[in-house]
């Protein structure tokens, strides 16, 4: 056979998939070469991404954050550091429980066959997860510490009940957290949530709002600005006053929250959130029946709803009025929708001069507006929110007039606290964490109510409180937990006093159970401790963790809220879990979020049956940066494949020995190995992973052209090139990169072979392409010293021919050097 016709035949040369990854699967499970050691001397990583839900076989979005966490948990391993990169599975909640109820079998069952079905895939797709430290939540070994840190917590005061109005997902028979309401709907199940008053568990995060919010001045250094915002946007710290007013015949004063307290002589009534308690307390006889029937129209709206700017005002009066403590004008009362029963104390002063709510509510009911702010003389709007002068404000005792809405706040507050009747305060949009849910699949809250010691602590020696057997039809929502029709669980003695008492029959929120896994991860099978503290220590915070922006308010909160009491109950040394996050976008098809019903769903095992797990992990990694979407309709597995088909085909085409000395090789050869070694380092560390993809793609190319251009297979720049792809290369495509690993003649495996190294000096560039811009259009590029001054790349610059021309004797007004690489020409 003629070389030409060798060539050719080895272009076409391919590998069989399937037998690939069944080959090394056996190698790898055999080899177990990603169980972290926790002895080890070597510095320590803990790649974390979000745990799943075990829902069944993994989907394409599983597939992309996988794939993009265990780039950089294989890079990680390569520079030699100690990894940690766990899985389980967040393994309580509702589609288990409602699955069950369908199927008529315990959820227990439906779970663990999701599990083992996830299980099998994840090896299948070679993440590099350490199994060996895997749990559920839903194993009674874990959900044990989770009750145990519930009455640690209870201990301490942060989880405490409360009667209050609570969303309610008439659907799911449950009640939800604020943080699970996404536009009025159950972010669950999507119906529409509606308002419930229900006595219900809730943990006191609110103690830790203003640390929450301070750390996220760290945070943002290393977490994605969209969370960091989130967050703060969802604390929502604000300064102002409580204002009191004496209502006519209430002994005790109406206090408010507002953050405007320089407003208050533009207070023209008060609004009171028509199904906040207060609301039917200071009603009067004569106007009850109207407020009765306007608060259960205000109940079937939700909180979103409500919120809208847009939404029509509407109200009652409550027949009763209260006095401005700064004007002494009696105030009319109302009940209204667009004040929330958990707001501050639930009632607002309404100033329609500055608020355009207020304004818009006055308008309805023709009540006064007063302005207290000077619009500009151009303003033709309603309710002026901006800056001014005070005006229309000042008594016998105050005057604001002319004053700065800065000034006149802090003059505002002290003067009510000189009166007596207000005081400065902080208030947050933030609230208590509920808890409760009323379903059956989750951790049983272990609290006993008894009739004569009230809320007592299940003993800890009886921990966990286990969920009795119920399936099927038991299982059924009910308005109130199934669990209260187990009545031989329910009903148990007393702890303290020995007397009938009976369990409680909600089940914790599966956020609590996530809020501190990522602790338990570090000593899995520890059975005396919810987790060694010496080990968490060693391992954490996380150094990344990987997951959707979805969690950016739920579950990361929880989180670092869990985290700081953990640190202040002297459990872990630190008070922030993850130290730096990288969020994935979606993966869509033809421009939309994949449905059964748009008939766009893309099937990930018949996607990887087609072009192997390779091609499918290169591609999701490839199409651009991480936190962007995807669109599948618009990638190409197939190219991808015939990539890893060339990178392979190059492998083989090798001839050297292995160890050969390759400082013999070609010298331009290496210097762009060792450029694609080095910048493919510096783009996994900023997360730039497609850009590593094309310098990898790059150094194959410039490869096979040196082996075609004369250079030769044996020459020992080939080997060390080929070496230093098919390491590149297993961060993102691992069994491409073992095949081609064995064809070089190596011993498996090169996942922990180590990063390839550099000679510096192939790094020094002997020239530099520096661009030179005339009016932002780029007009020559100049090749220079990388050492070049400023001064003489500026020279270089204004003498070219084609600056010249471009700047056509107009002034030169700047010149902005960046030497080597940039001039900009300002004319």
């Amino acid at each position: 056979m003629s070389q030409d016709a060798a060539a050719h035949d080895g272009e076409r040369a391919t590998y069989d998939i399937a037998a690939t990854e069944t080959k090394w699967q056996r190698v790898w499970e055999e080899l177990d070469q990603f169980r972290a050691d926790d002895a080890s001397p070597r510095e320590k990583r803990y790649a974390l991404t979000m745990f799943p839900y075990p829902s069944g076989d993994l989907h394409m979005g599983h597939a992309e954050v996988f794939a993009l966490h265990d780039v950089v948990a294989r890079y990680w391993w390569q520079r030699g550091y100690e990894v940690l990169n766990p899985m389980g599975f967040d393994s309580f909640g509702l589609p288990a429980e409602n699955a069950a109820i369908r199927n008529d079998e315990h959820p227990d069952t439906y779970t663990r066959a999701n599990i083992a079905k996830s299980i099998e895939s994840c090896r299948k797709y070679a993440a590099s997860f350490d199994w060996s430290r895997t749990f559920n939540t839903s194993d009674p070994e874990y959900y044990r510490w989770t009750q145990w840190l519930f009455l640690e917590f209870f201990k301490r005061g942060l989880a405490y009940r409360k009667n209050s109005p609570v969303n309610w997902c008439p659907q799911d028979q449950t009640v939800l957290a604020n943080e699970q309401v996404v536009n009025g709907a159950c972010e669950r199940c999507g119906a529409e949530v509606t308002k419930k008053n229900l006595t219900q568990w809730y943990f006191k995060i609110t103690d830790y709002a203003q640390e929450l919010l301070d750390d996220l001045d760290e945070l943002e250094k290393t977490w994605p600005d969209r969370v960091v915002t989130a967050q703060r946007n969802w604390i929502g710290r604000s300064e102002g006053a409580h204002v009191d007013f004496v209502i006519e015949g209430r002994d005790e004063p109406i206090t408010v929250y507002t953050t405007r307290p320089d407003t208050l002589f533009g207070a023209t009534f008060m609004v009171v959130a028509a199904d906040a308690a207060l609301a039917a307390d200071l009603v009067t006889d004569e106007q009850r029946e109207a407020f009765e029937g306007y608060r259960e129209e205000v109940r079937r709206s939700s909180e979103i709803e409500r919120q809208a700017t847009d939404r029509p005002k509407t109200g009652v009066f409550l027949g009763v009025h209260a006095t401005n403590p700064l004007t002494g004008t009696q105030i009319p009362v109302y009940a209204a929708d667009y004040v929330l029963a958990d707001y501050g104390t639930g009632a607002i002063m309404a100033v329609p001069g500055q608020d355009q709510r207020d304004w818009d509510f006055a308008q309805v009911f023709d009540l006064p507006v007063i302005r207290t702010v000077q619009p500009p003389e151009d303003f033709d709007g309603d309710a002026f929110t901006g800056d001014g002068p005070a005006i229309n404000s000042a008594n016998d005792e105050i005057d604001l007039s002319g004053m700065g809405v800065a000034e006149a706040k802090s003059t505002t507050i002290a003067f009510l606290e000189g009166q007596g009747v207000g005081r400065g305060t902080v208030n947050f949009r933030l609230r208590d964490w509920l808890l409760s849910r009323q379903r059956y699949w989750g951790a049983p809250i272990p609290i006993i109510h008894c009739p004569v010691d009230g809320e007592v602590p299940v003993p800890e020696d009886q921990l966990p409180v286990t969920l009795p057997m119920l399936k099927g039809s038991d299982l059924k929502p009910k308005g109130t937990s199934p669990l209260g029709g187990a009545t031989d669980w329910v009903n148990v003695e007393c702890p303290t006093c020995g007397g009938p008492a009976t369990r409680d029959t909600d089940t914790m929120d599966t956020f609590v159970d996530s809020s501190w896994y990522m602790f338990r991860y570090c000593s899995p099978h520890e059975a005396e401790r919810p987790f060694d503290s010496d080990l968490v220590n060693a391992w954490m915070p996380s150094q990344l963790y990987v997951g959707g922006v979805e969690h950016a308010v739920l579950h990361l909160l929880y989180g670092r809220f869990f985290t700081k009491v953990l640190n202040d109950m002297g459990l872990v040394d630190f008070r922030e879990p993850w130290s730096a996050q990288l969020n994935q976008g979606f993966v869509i098809n033809q421009g939309k979020k994949m449905s059964k019903s748009l008939g766009n769903g893309v099937n990930l095992g018949e996607q990887l049956s087609a072009f192997g797990v390779d091609a499918v992990r290169l591609t999701l990694v490839f199409a651009g940066p991480p936190e962007d979407d995807i669109d599948w309709a618009n990638m190409s597995p197939e190219g991808s494949l015939r990539f890893l088909q060339r990178a392979w085909r190059l492998s083989g085409d090798v001839t050297s020995a292995p160890g050969v000395d390759v400082t013999t090789g070609d010298e331009a050869l290496r210097r762009t190995t060792a450029r694609t070694v080095h910048d493919a380092a510096e783009l996994v560390e900023v997360y730039r992973f497609n850009v590593m993809v094309a310098r990898v793609m790059e150094l194959v190319n410039a490869t096979r052209k040196a082996i075609d251009s004369g250079v030769g297979p044996a020459d020992p720049a080939v080997r060390e090139a080929a070496e230093a792809v098919t390491i590149l290369l297993s961060l993102v495509a691992p069994y491409t990169a073992e095949e081609m690993w064995e064809r070089l003649g190596h011993e498996p495996t090169v996942s922990r072979i180590g990063w390839p190294e550099v000679d510096e000096a192939l790094l020094v560039e002997e020239t530099v392409t520096a661009v030179v811009q005339v009016k932002g259009k780029v007009r020559a590029r100049l090749e220079v010293s990388p050492d070049v001054s400023d001064a003489d790349l500026e020279a270089a610059a204004l003498a070219d021919e084609g600056v010249q021309r471009a700047i056509d004797g107009a002034q030169v007004r700047k010149v902005i050097v960046r030497a080597p690489k940039l001039v900009n020409i300002v004319v």
